[in-house]
Parts: C-alpha cells; structure tokens; sequence
C-alpha cells in the first residue's frame, strides 16, 4: 500500500496546516503561540525571496553578471530583506531536532533585525522559553518548510502570505473575544474595500490592527489591473504586539509599511499622521469605546461637528476620519449600529451636523454575528467629502441606505460571513447609485435612495431599516423567527444604552464628590 503524500487534496493546503500546528500547540495559550507560528511563517518568506535571488546573483548571468552573493547591497537595491547565514531556512531545518533550536530561532530573528533596520523590534524572540519544547517547535519548522515545495516554490510569496492571512483568521477565532482586537473579519474587510474602491492615492486605517485594510486595498488594485506603486498606506496601532504582526503581514507582501506606526497613546492622543490628508480612510475602531481619553480633548481641532462624549468614542472616530480626508477624499468605517440613532450627551446633534453639511453618502446595516469581538449590532457608514466633485453624479441632497441584516451564512454556531455574491450586490448597488451611468432602482426591503428632507423629518435617524421598509415577503414569511430577531437586536441595543447611562451618571457622580 503506497504512503499517502504529506500534503492530501481532501483539504485546502492552509486548513491541513492549521490543523497540524494546532496539534502541536499543546498547553500554550492561542494568543501566545500565534506570535511563534506567524514567526516561523514570516521567516520563511524572506529566506525564501532571499534564496531566489541569492541563486540568481550566484548564477552571475545578464544584469548579475560579476555580483557577489553575499554583498547586502544587493538585496536593498532589489528590495529583498538580507538574510543572514545563521537565520536561513536551510540552516534552522538542519537544526530542527535539536534541543537548543528555540535559542538559534531567536538569535536567526534578531540577526535578520540587526541586518534590516525597518524590521528593528518587529520580530518575536519566544522560542526559547520554556513552555515550548524543542521537538513541538522541530514539528513547526517542518510543517511550515513544507508550505512551498517544487513547482509551488515559485509562487512562494503568494502561497505564505494566504497562508499567514488564514492563520490570522483562525488564531482569531481561536482567541474569541479577545481575537477581534487584532482581525476585522475578512468578508467585512473585503465590503468596504470594494464598495471605496481605492485605486490610487493615500489610503490611511488610524486603528490598523494587523493591517487587513491594506493588505485588501493592494489586492483590490491588484486584481483590477492597476498599478500597485499607485497607492501609499498610512497606518497607527496603539498595541505593540498586534503592530508587529502588522508589519511582518506587510512585508511577506512586499508593502511599504515606513508609514504605519506603533504609538501607544492612540490616534487620539498622538496623532502621528497629523497634517495628512488622504483619499482614502478604512478602518474598524473599537465600538463605544469610554476610555479614550476625551476628558483631555475637549476643546480638540478635530471636533467640527460638535465635542463628542467622554464616554463613547464613537463620533470622535468619525471626525478624526473627516479630519484626515482630502477635499475630496471617501471614508468607509465599521461603527456600533447604536451610532445611528443615539441622541446621548449630544450624538443626535452631531449626526445631524454631518448629515446637513452632506457628509454623509451611504448607511449599511449588518448581519449580527459578523464581528468575533461583540454581540453588539454594526453597521457600515460612507462619508464623502465632495459629493459633487464629478467623479461620480452629484448626490449632494441623496443618501443610500442598504439593509444587508439578512445576508451571509454561518460559519459555525458563532460567526457569521458574507458570501463573494453577497459582497458583490452590495458593492454594485452603492456603485449603481452613485456612477452617472448606474443602473440603480430602489428594492422594497433591501436599498433606498432618500432625500435630506426625508431624513431631516426623522429627526437624523440613520437606521436602514426606516428608509427601506419591508420586502413584498412570500406566503411563508416567518413573523416569529422575525420578531425574534428584532427583539435581540432591540435587547442589545438597550443594553449598550443601560451601559452607557451608567457610566454617565457615574462620572456625574465623580463630579459631584470632587
């Protein structure tokens, strides 16, 4: 009976290895061992590039003709990491079932840092700790020498960086609530990207976690046949150990991330990116966050619209967004669907600003379940600077508002994705309705186009679901399983508010004391 092939076709290539590495991961905790395989995966990558090239430069011919393959300059002038001999995959598989390869994994990771300065601090050092035995991490280094083997090896690049964005994807699952820090899911990821449809210019994300936003944007130009030099990303993340995995899931992507920073006070307290103005801001901030640190900038030159809450952050973020926009620059952000219709400590006065100054262009409301971090009901918003800038037709006076609440499939009992169909209807209606030469109409239940007036007489009410009404439902509508969801929705939001007036009243409290 002939030996099954390591790698079997019943599975994609990335679940088979995330199943392997899970096995191997034994009593370390999901959020420590994620740093020591994504690691190993990015070490990979760049010993790979790095070997490619050093056989071109050894082989001596055309343009590398007389090259020496160990010169460093070499691999800058061809924007390829140096890979010192110690930290080279071929090196580290010959030392695998050794019990000192924890310690030669480390010192491979802070010999590439020492050799390329952008990676300075980037790079985990945790294999030699204790609750890492030598022969699980030996396993490791053979399962992940095995994710670009002969004809694959070419494609290296683009198999590593699918493998490190599913790893991510499942170490956040792996992490629950804890996991939504770090990874916005990548269905709601790949929406906004392509209903902003950043072709070119400056694309800033001011909570960039572990940089999906970018990796999407590159992609989305990619596929389009655009340029990808076309584009510069700008980023800020306040935890340093999500930052890292940031720049090491840029780099196995060969994406330009001088501009995305670690700073531990946060895009509020210490903007980093203070005078840009970009054409484009996506990004997925924390909902309802209370411990931004408002009480310290009230009177900050962000907030145009009206000061925001000390105790939600939610329409600090939008002005931050609005305040980093060119003229004519688009927002698309991921907010608490409470953000829609809340009228605390002023809410209701600011939206109503930003829907009167014709900032607002488009409201999606999401499916629960979407987000791994929060039970609590999203939604998307579009802000446009410019909505008369000729780009697309002047929707000044027009607002759409899309109910996605029914869409998407499950994923497990928890979570909840969109399908590519489900990402394509909804991108293609935003842009039906706002291309001159779109062929957008209204659908009873799912999409409206609605005037200001028809807004201002709802008091700024932003919910999709008061524009779009119900669909022509069939014979067999389920009123109970409807009511039912409605009721949870309405129960979380009533929670979210309870919260929120607690915390009000408590710093009232504070107040009254001092």
């Amino acid at each position: 009976m002939a030996k099954k092939n390591n790698i079997t076709q019943e599975e994609p290539l990335e679940k088979q290895l995330w199943k392997a590495a899970d096995k191997l991961r034994k009593n370390i905790d999901a959020a420590e061992y994620k740093h020591i395989v994504m690691g190993l995966i990015f070490l990979k990558y760049i010993s790979d590039a790095f070997d490619e090239l050093y056989d071109r430069l050894q082989k001596g011919e055309g343009e590398y003709a007389g090259a020496e393959p160990e010169d460093r300059d070499e691999y800058k002038a061809e924007n390829v990491f140096f890979v010192p001999p110690v930290a080279r995959w071929s090196y580290l598989l010959a030392r695998a079932k050794q019990p000192e390869i924890g310690k030669d994994v480390d010192n491979a990771m802070d010999a590439i840092e020492k050799e390329n300065p952008s990676l300075k601090g980037v790079l985990p050092k945790v294999y030699a700790r204790g609750n890492l035995d030598p022969t699980s991490l030996g396993g490791l280094i053979d399962l992940v020498g095995n994710i670009a083997l002969g004809d694959a090896k070419a494609r290296s690049a683009d198999i590593l960086g699918h493998v490190f964005e599913y790893f991510l994807g499942e170490f956040a699952l792996a992490e629950g609530k804890k996991g939504g820090q770090f990874y916005t899911p990548r269905s709601v990821v790949e929406l906004l990207v392509d209903m902003l449809e950043p072709y070119e210019g400056r694309v800033l994300d001011p909570c960039c976690g572990s940089g999906g936003m970018f990796v999407h944007s590159e992609k989305f130009v990619a596929e389009h046949q655009g340029k990808v030099n076309d584009i510069s990303i700008y980023g800020q993340e306040s935890n340093q150990t999500t930052w890292r995995l940031c720049k090491m899931n840029l780099a196995i992507r060969s994406i330009d991330s001088s501009q995305v920073k670690w700073n531990n006070e946060g895009s509020f307290l210490n903007d980093v990116h203070k005078d840009l103005k970009a054409d484009y801001v996506i990004a997925n901030p924390p909902f309802n966050d209370s411990d931004w640190s408002g009480d310290l900038l009230r009177k900050d030159g962000r907030w145009k619209y009206g000061v925001p809450p000390e105790g939600n952050a939610n329409y600090a973020w939008i002005q931050h967004f609005l305040y980093h926009l060119n003229p004519s620059g688009i927002a698309g952000f991921v907010l608490a669907k409470g953000s829609l219709t809340s009228k605390s400590s002023g809410e209701g006065d600011i939206r109503k600003e930003l829907v009167e100054a014709r900032l607002v262009d488009c409201i999606v409301n999401l499916p629960p379940k979407l987000f791994l971090n929060t039970q609590i009901p999203a939604c998307l918003w579009f802000l446009s600077r410019n909505k008369a800038n000729g780009k697309y037709r002047n929707r000044t006076d027009e607002i759409l508002f899309i109910d996605a609440r029914n869409m998407g499939h499950l994923i497990n009992r928890r979570t909840l994705e969109f399908s590519p169909e489900d990402i394509q209807k909804i991108a293609e209606t935003y842009h039906n309705w706002r291309n001159p030469d779109g062929d957008y109409e209204d659908v009873k239940g799912f999409c409206n186009s609605v005037s200001i007036e028809r807004v201002r007489e709802l008091g700024h009410v932003l919910t999709p679901g008061r524009y779009v009404g119900l669909p022509d439902e069939e014979d067999d509508f389920n009123f109970k399983e409807r009511f039912t969801q409605l009721k949870t929705e309405f129960e979380e939001q009533l929670k979210e508010e309870a919260k929120l007036n607690a915390l009000i009243a408590k710093n009232l409290q504070k107040v009254k004391l001092e």
